[in-house]
This record gives C-alpha cells, sequence and structure tokens, in this order.
C-alpha cells in the first residue's frame, strides 16, 4: 500500500479529500481514536513532574530537602496559609474523578478516566500555566455501587495538599450531591467541570449565537435535550441570564420535564431535575416534535449520535434557529445534517468541526482566576463571569455563524477570562486576596507564556520526541479498512 501520511492541522481537508461525503465525520472519529490509542502508547500517557528550582550543587539538596525544609514544615504548621506561599498548592489543581461516566463510554472501571483526567491536566497546563495531577479513585462498595460519600471524604481529605480539585466524570446521581456538599463544606474551590464548565462554555456561545441571529434571551423559547449534570447546570445558567421558564422545555430519558412529574418530585435524588421541573414547560408540552415547534434554541446533551437528534424535528424550529448538540465523542446529529434541516448556527463539542462548545476554553482560565486570588470557591457569578469574558473577547476578534467561540489556540483568551474571573471572585467576596484586574492578567499571560516557551523547548531540543510517521500512517491505513475511499 502506498505510504501515507496525514496533516492534523487541516484534518478536516485532509478526510474530505479522502473519503466519501457520508463518511467523513466517523472516519475521522475512528482516525483519532486509534492514533489516541498508540500516541498514548508510544508516549506512555501524557504527563510528566520536573522540578521549578534548581541543584547548583550538593547543599542545594539540604536546602530543598532535609534538613532545611525543616522550617517549611513548622512555618505552615503555624500558619496553614503560609502553604500558599512556600509550596506548590496555590498553583495545583486535583483532577478527581471515579470513571463511572467518561465521555460518552459510561462506567470505564476504577482507572479508566486516567486518559481523560491526565488530558484535563495537560490543558490546564498548557492553556492555563495551572499545574495539576489526574487522580482516580475506587468510589465503590462491596458490592460494586459508586458512592458519593466516598469522593466526598477523598477530597475532604485531599485538600490540603492543592488550591482546588476539578471533578470530573462521576456518574449521576452521584455527581449532585458530591459537587453541591463539597462546594459548601471544603476551604477551597471544587469544581465540576462536567456541569459547570459545560454551562460556563454554552452559555458563551449562546450569547454570540443570539447576536448574529437577531435574538434575546428573554424572549426565546429554548428545548434542552438531556437532563443530566450538563444540561440541568445549563438550565440554571441560562435562567440567571434571563431566560423565561415558561419557554424552557428539558427532556429526560422519560420525556419532558414539567410541574406534573410526579415520578421526578418523589426521587430524592433527584432535586435538581425536580427545581427545573416546577418552573419550566407550565403548559406540560410532550414529544420533542411539539416542543421543537418554532423554538429558537436546541442545546443536546444526551446519547452520543449521529442519530439522537431527528433532522425533522429542526426542521421545526424558528427561523434562524441555534442548534447545539454537543455529546462526546459524536454528536448527537452531525453539523451538516443540522444545517440541512435548517439550523442557522450549529455547534458541537468537537474541535473538527467549526464552532466547538467545549470546556477547554472554559475551566484553564476559570481556575487559574480562582487559584491567583486564593479564592474559597467558584461561585455561579464567576462561571457566567467567564462566559461573558468568552463571548466578548470572540466578538472583539470577529464573530461569524462558523465562529462564535474562541478556540484553544488563541493564547491571549485565558489570561483575559482568569482576570474577569478574579474581579468577580473580588466581587462575590470569596477572594483570599485582592488584585486589580491589570494585574491579574499580566501575571497569568506572563505564566501562560513561559509554560507554553518551555513546552516547546522541550520538543524542540528533543526532550519530547516527535510522533513516528508510521504511528499515524497505521491509524489511516486502519481508517481506509474500516471505511470506503472515494
Amino acid at each position: 500500500m502506498k505510504q501515507l501520511t496525514v496533516d492534523l492541522s487541516n484534518l478536516a481537508e485532509v478526510f474530505t479529500q479522502q473519503f466519501a461525503p457520508q463518511d467523513v465525520a466517523a472516519a475521522q472519529t475512528y482516525f483519532l481514536k486509534q492514533l489516541s490509542l498508540s500516541m498514548h502508547a508510544f508516549y506512555r500517557g501524557k504527563m510528566q513532574t520536573l522540578p521549578k528550582a534548581g541543584i547548583w550543587g550538593f547543599n542545594w539538596f539540604n536546602v530543598w530537602y532535609t534538613p532545611g525544609v525543616s522550617s517549611v514544615s513548622t512555618t505552615i504548621r503555624n500558619d496553614i496559609q503560609s502553604s500558599y506561599e512556600l509550596s506548590n498548592r496555590s498553583n495545583l489543581v486535583a483532577v478527581v474523578s471515579d470513571s463511572t461516566r467518561v465521555l460518552g463510554d459510561g462506567d470505564c472501571g476504577k482507572a479508566g478516566g486516567l486518559g481523560v483526567m491526565e488530558g484535563k491536566a495537560m490543558l490546564m497546563k498548557y492553556l492555563g500555566a495551572c499545574d495539576a495531577i489526574a487522580l482516580c479513585m475506587d468510589s465503590r462498595d462491596g458490592k460494586g455501587i459508586p458512592q458519593a460519600q466516598k469522593i466526598i471524604d477523598f477530597v475532604r481529605m485531599l485538600q490540603p495538599s492543592v488550591g482546588a480539585v476539578n471533578l470530573e466524570d462521576i456518574s449521576q446521581p452521584n455527581c449532585y450531591r458530591v459537587l453541591d456538599e463539597l462546594r459548601e463544606s471544603c476551604d477551597i474551590p471544587v469544581w465540576h467541570d462536567d456541569a459547570q464548565g459545560t454551562a460556563c462554555v454554552t452559555l458563551a456561545g449562546l450569547i454570540n449565537a443570539l447576536k448574529l441571529a437577531d435574538k434575546k434571551i428573554g424572549n426565546i423559547r429554548c428545548v434542552l435535550y438531556g437532563a443530566g449534570a450538563s444540561n440541568s447546570t445549563i438550565a440554571s445558567f441560562l435562567l440567571q441570564s434571563g431566560l423565561d421558564p415558561h419557554n424552557l422545555i428539558i427532556f429526560d430519558s422519560r420525556g419532558s420535564l414539567h410541574p406534573k412529574r410526579m415520578d421526578i418530585e418523589q426521587n430524592p435524588q433527584k432535586y435538581r431535575q425536580w427545581a427545573l421541573a416546577k418552573i419550566s414547560n407550565p403548559s406540560c408540552i410532550e414529544g420533542m416534535e411539539n416542543a421543537m415547534r418554532n423554538a429558537d434554541v436546541l442545546i443536546a446533551l444526551s446519547t452520543p449520535g449521529p442519530n439522537t437528534i431527528k433532522p425533522e424535528w429542526i426542521n421545526k424550529m424558528a427561523a434562524k434557529s441555534i442548534v447545539f448538540t454537543c455529546a462526546n465523542p459524536v454528536p448527537e446529529i452531525y453539523p451538516y445534517d443540522a444545517k440541512a434541516a435548517g439550523a442557522f448556527i450549529v455547534a458541537t463539542g468537537r474541535g473538527d468541526f467549526a464552532n466547538q462548545i467545549n470546556n477547554s476554553c472554559g475551566f484553564p482560565g476559570i481556575l487559574k482566576g480562582a487559584l491567583t486570588v486564593r479564592a474559597c470557591k467558584i461561585t455561579d457569578n464567576m462561571a457566567i463571569a467567564a462566559a461573558h469574558s468568552l463571548a466578548s473577547y470572540a466578538e472583539k476578534r470577529g464573530i461569524t455563524p462558523e465562529d462564535i467561540v474562541p478556540k484553544m489556540d488563541e493564547a491571549d483568551v485565558f489570561a483575559y477570562e482568569a482576570a474577569d474571573v478574579a474581579m468577580q471572585a473580588i466581587a462575590d467576596g470569596v477572594a483570599g486576596i485582592k488584585l486589580s484586574r491589570k494585574e491579574v492578567f499580566e501575571k497569568v499571560k506572563t505564566e501562560i507564556n513561559s509554560t507554553r516557551a518551555l513546552c516547546h523547548n522541550l520538543m524542540e531540543g528533543g526532550f519530547i520526541s516527535s510522533p513516528p510517521a508510521e504511528l499515524i500512517n497505521k491509524a489511516l491505513e486502519s481508517t481506509i479498512t474500516q471505511f470506503n475511499r472515494k
């Protein structure tokens, strides 16, 4: 077979040339999964630990370790706040998961979330200059059932070592109780990225999409498909941003939420969904066909597609409709099908399609902003401020129906976002130290630039090996065997 190569910087164009139109999206997904597996095996994961202080001779061991470090221990003993000044705690995030709901793959076992957690740590470092450690823990009892209390206890015990905790890929209903209890009981920010992070970036995208569609959030009809952690938090953020609850219809696996859903009212684990059911869809509209009639916005975070959302549903929407289908790794409907059905603006969670509504533009800047002013929690106001920061940044550099939110490679966005989050933390009274917006922005920007320069130096110096071309070709050849070539 002819030796083939793939330019990862222009993946969509390469695959459009290589595969039949109906196979492009599925082939890209398959290729990226195959390549990811081989690359992780080649590098043995994607994170490592390096010192940030130097060793200039033997006696420096005695400074950094015993006997010199004894003074650090006793100083922290006498003043725990000094741990932020004398250790890396002020810039360290624990990425915690029990791997019970990893992406769209469900329960992946005790350690199955490591790939995602390391990925989160990698993005935090490269995008936001936050150090992070991936921690997958066992939340299961003797019968294999995940226990929320185990996660809560685990986080409470580790919080003296870190400046913040990022919860990730925790299944329902545990994810709600874990976040709600830890936000209130911990002395450091506890952030659930699947919920708050997704809601933040979704709101950012919707702010700009509504501007392009010339619609106001207070006047729109909105359908949320899925009532899990992501969409229930999105609903909360939209309502706090002015959405009329009477114009909101949310669907779970049993139908639409409304005040007559007694099955939700009687289930104490569904308290988030019941709070929304009581105030939304007062006409008790049932069925997606009815709900989508003249709807302005559809936000789907449910079962990975591509046939979860039907084109005929989108066809019933109002003019200049906005469709966010953000299930990972495959959206509930592919963008070109949604467009063909009449959608004006389409977004997904994928970076290989236009308008990536992905947490990666949110959590690095949000956590960096919270850490920089030593916030004790991340309030809803802080997350919503981050959404407006992202939307404003994109609007200033120009938005179109195919480009409504910043991308991960727009370096300055994270410093702007961190500064706006830090200012909101100060305004909300949860910041431990007060800095000006300029001070936060310049500090974060400098640290991000330094981090990226270090990563590039490691690559250019050969300390991080280049990916072997044969592994890329092997992934492509494997993809070709699965899909018809043009």
